[in-house]
């Protein structure tokens, strides 16, 4: 994003009124350059990470815009947190269709200025231009951790324990929701429960909270965005071992059990659904209860789930009887 010192074009104008009261990092300019600068923390590593997000893929054309930039940026923030990675800033390209106008983009604005203040990641700099189809909104953020202390996914062992933050499987059922206006009635739920599962839809919860501490205990980390089973695999692919898992053990909110007590074959779409954006990790045996003890003083429940095992990628969800529990679709795909 950058302003002319000339005569201004539309694009400098959006950018002087909604986007530049925001980038207040002085590195970011004003957003008054072609680039940015920051200094990294000394004695740090670099970790980027970009995610998008497309209208009507990614987010109804009718959620509250506010809600949406928020989404946009914690999807980025969730990538970071599972590296171990303290925000530094991000970068925004904003693809924007002629109908969205003042109230959208103050909105968006608004909730991406006070998203930046709340994780402490400055906006400072990017792109804006023009799409003949839906919004599409794609941010690359930058964190710091201390060198060499970055957690991949690589690393997992042979009798590491699985653990996963928070719950699993709400904005998956609340996507559900969005889609049918009858389930909320089928699945019995109270407007509470419903509240919940609508919310961690819209706006994810990064778990930025245990990023400071989370290279102390993990040997290998993700966040899950595609769903577990899946993003699972990918870890242990990644780290040459395979993994079996309690689906008992996963840990769910009052609303999901309310769901998976009336319709129990929704459990493929807790385990496999996506946008959960928690922290999936592997932790030595003897150090998971220091973890989950650090955690909730930082306020994140961590829950044990499974064990990692010999093998090749290979996953085993076995079900409350022990059976393996065998799923059409282990993770959401783009293609």
């Amino acid at each position: 994003m950058s302003k002319s010192s000339k005569a201004e074009s539309g694009e400098d104008r959006l950018i002087a009124r909604y986007f530049a009261p925001i980038a207040k990092h002085p590195g970011a300019c004003g957003l008054t350059d072609d680039a940015a600068a920051i200094a990294p923390p000394a004695g740090c590593d670099l970790v980027l990470t970009a995610d998008g997000i497309i209208g009507g893929v990614h987010f109804f054309p009718d959620d509250p815009p506010d809600t949406v930039a928020k989404k946009a940026l914690r999807v980025n923030l969730s990538d970071l947190a599972a590296k171990g990675a303290k925000p530094l800033g991000f970068l925004l390209t904003l693809a924007l269709p002629k109908e969205i106008g003042d109230a959208w983009l103050t909105a968006f604005a608004r909730g991406l200025g006070a998203d930046a203040e709340l994780f402490g990641c400055p906006l400072l700099g990017g792109d804006t231009v023009r799409t003949p189809g839906p919004v599409a909104i794609s941010v690359a953020a930058f964190g710091a951790v201390a060198h060499g202390k970055t957690i991949r996914r690589a690393g997992g062992r042979p009798g590491d324990r699985v653990v996963v933050t928070g719950t699993i499987g709400d904005a998956a059922l609340g996507l559900r929701l969005r889609q049918d206006a009858g389930a909320a009635g089928r699945w019995g739920l109270t407007r509470d429960q419903r509240d919940h599962l609508a919310a961690r839809y819209l706006v994810p919860q990064p778990r930025s909270a245990v990023a400071a501490f989370l290279g102390s205990y993990a040997t290998a980390a993700m966040d899950v965005s595609d769903g577990l089973a899946g993003d699972l695999a990918k870890l242990c692919r990644a780290s040459g071992v395979g993994a079996e898992i309690a689906v008992a053990r996963v840990p769910l909110s009052d609303a999901a059990r309310a769901v998976i007590a009336r319709e129990p074959a929704l459990i493929e779409t807790v385990i496999a659904g996506g946008d959960d954006y928690e922290v999936l990790a592997c932790v030595p045996a003897d150090k998971v209860e220091a973890l989950r003890r650090e955690a909730a003083a930082a306020g994140v429940a961590v829950t044990e789930i499974g064990t990692v095992i010999a093998g090749q990628g290979d996953t085993r969800l076995l079900g409350a009887d022990g059976k393996p529990l065998v799923l059409a679709q282990t993770a959401y795909s783009h293609f």
